[in-house]
């Protein structure tokens, strides 16, 4: 008794906590407004410290804060507004592939398919498949964001459970577990070339021996190590802390199938078979290039793929079901996805001019040459430096996003620096993944994540970004710690990262 009431006291503590961050983060403006306001800022910043540079290391290449509170800044702005909104990388990728997750929901496979799922799937297994899946979806690149959580929170939604805990699994699976993977990824590839283009400058032989698989080992267990904390953390801290769910929004709950969804469902998976095995010989034929399989105009094109994979599914069991019994039947229901994504897309309009002004500055890039100069000064060695290294490079994830980006700025310095303490490129790109992946759901400078936003604003029309922050801190920290008693095993019994690629050099 006396250690349930503790465990009571540390979780009211803990959720004590997370509401007053959730508070503090919620009196902030409006998502939309929030990015504008944050855009006029970097403008006035850029102003401020207009003509502060660092210089490259390794290319002795000057990078200066562009002044966009200039004469030529204030051209940038007006001549790049449209591009802007229309570069944001996620608003075509969302639009695309809600466009055929939107025909199967609407039509009701999607429905459908969960009732089956719950039927088929032991319920209490349903949280670590889905934690699983958001882990495994980085095969996908990020196909993954704008995939599983919606479907997350439909599946809770589905269950009788709160539809925000299940997007929160999916989210933390996705990005969270974006270094874990049972395979590998086009990720894994442009790691690749960027840690091995920065050994050169120490050794070119060394570097030319980096593989692709150079940190598949612990990549492969980290996947076990994810599900099982992204679970723990769902049925432990985010459902007890947001309770029943008492939105507008509903589901016609688990019961059986009937005859027509049997039917609907029969032969909208003979047309998702039918798809797949078009797409598998389109992967291998016109769509296999000359390259590396990963890198093929096939995987250049998966938000497509994905779209083509829902829809043609979603349009068969329609027609089946007589959901579709016209094309104005078909357009209705389109018409209605992107209905539905009319906030997400005044949204990306301020995201897209905040991202686009961040990136011109190179405000992000001198903080991450800062940083890396700051961790070379520390003095640190062992474990400690690495803990350093680890909280530098999730400091600056908030303010640079993409992974490959923080990569490149990074790679060329942290590498040799590394080397010459006697670590591995290839354990410095691990340990590099980690600390990106971490804090990946909770900076709102990722790039997904104002579509996180807008997906749980389908079932909370009033949460803010201080909710969802709040929701996903719990799954962070736990990441972190665990990753870091994972890292920490691994460095005292000297397990190789990956084939051939150990923790020293």
């Amino acid at each position: 008794m006396a250690a349930t009431n503790k465990r009571n006291r540390s979780q009211k503590f803990l959720f004590r906590i997370l509401d007053g961050i959730e508070w503090l983060g919620n009196k902030l403006p409006s998502p939309l407004l929030l990015f504008a306001i944050l855009a006029i800022i970097v403008i006035g910043l850029s102003g401020i410290f207009s003509g502060v540079s660092v210089t490259n290391p390794t290319s002795d290449e000057t990078v200066e804060v562009t002044n966009l509170f200039s004469a030529e800044g204030i051209q940038y702005i007006f001549e790049n507004a449209v591009g802007n909104f229309i570069g944001f990388a996620p608003l075509g990728a969302v639009l695309v592939t809600m466009l055929g997750i939107g025909l199967a929901e609407q039509t009701g496979l999607v429905h459908a398919f969960l009732k089956a799922t719950v039927f088929a799937f032991p319920k209490r297994l349903i949280t670590a498949a889905l934690v699983f899946a958001g882990v495994m979806s980085s095969l996908a690149i990020n196909a993954g964001y704008v995939v599983l959580p919606p479907l997350g929170a439909v599946l809770f939604l589905g269950l009788g459970r709160h539809p925000i805990a299940g997007l929160a699994a999916a989210f933390a699976g996705v990005s969270g577990g974006f270094g874990a993977n049972l395979f590998l990824t086009s990720t894994d590839a442009i790691l690749k070339e960027l840690t091995a283009e920065a050994a050169q400058t120490i050794d070119p032989a060394y570097a030319d021996s980096i593989a692709v698989s150079m940190n598949w080992y612990f990549a492969a267990v980290s996947v076990v190590l994810i599900t099982f904390i992204g679970t723990w953390v769902t049925h432990k801290i985010i459902e007890p802390r947001l309770g029943k769910y008492e939105g507008e929004a509903t589901a016609d709950g688990v019961e059986q199938l009937t005859h027509h969804e049997k039917k609907g469902m029969q032969k909208a998976g003979i047309g998702f078979l039918i798809t797949l095995a078009v797409m598998a010989y389109l992967s291998f034929g016109p769509l296999r290039g000359d390259g590396a399989y990963l890198e093929s105009p096939f995987f250049n094109s998966l938000v497509f793929v994905i779209f083509v994979l829902f829809f043609v599914p979603g349009l068969v069991y329609g027609i089946s079901t007589k959901a579709i019994t016209n094309d104005k039947d078909l357009t209705k229901l389109l018409g209605n996805t992107m209905a539905s994504m009319s906030g997400y897309i005044a949204l990306a309009f301020t995201a897209g001019q905040f991202i686009a002004y961040f990136r011109e500055t190179n405000m992000g890039t001198i903080i991450a040459f800062k940083g890396a100069e700051f961790l070379q000064n520390t003095g640190f060695d062992g474990f400690g430096l690495i803990l350093v290294f680890i909280a530098l490079t999730m400091l600056i994830n908030f303010f640079i996003g993409s992974s490959s980006a923080k990569w490149t700025i990074l790679a060329p310095v942290l590498v040799p620096i590394m080397m010459n303490l006697e670590y591995s490129p290839e354990f410095t790109t691990l340990v590099y993944r980690i600390s990106d992946s971490v804090t990946n759901m909770v900076t709102p400078l990722l790039l997904y994540f104002p579509v996180i936003v807008a997906f749980a604003q389908r079932y909370e029309k009033k949460l803010g970004i201080g909710t969802l922050i709040s929701i996903m801190i719990p799954y962070s920290a736990a990441f972190t710690i665990g990753w870091i008693i994972l890292l920490f095993l691994w460095m005292v019994f000297g397990l190789p990262v990956g084939p051939g690629a150990g923790i020293h050099y």
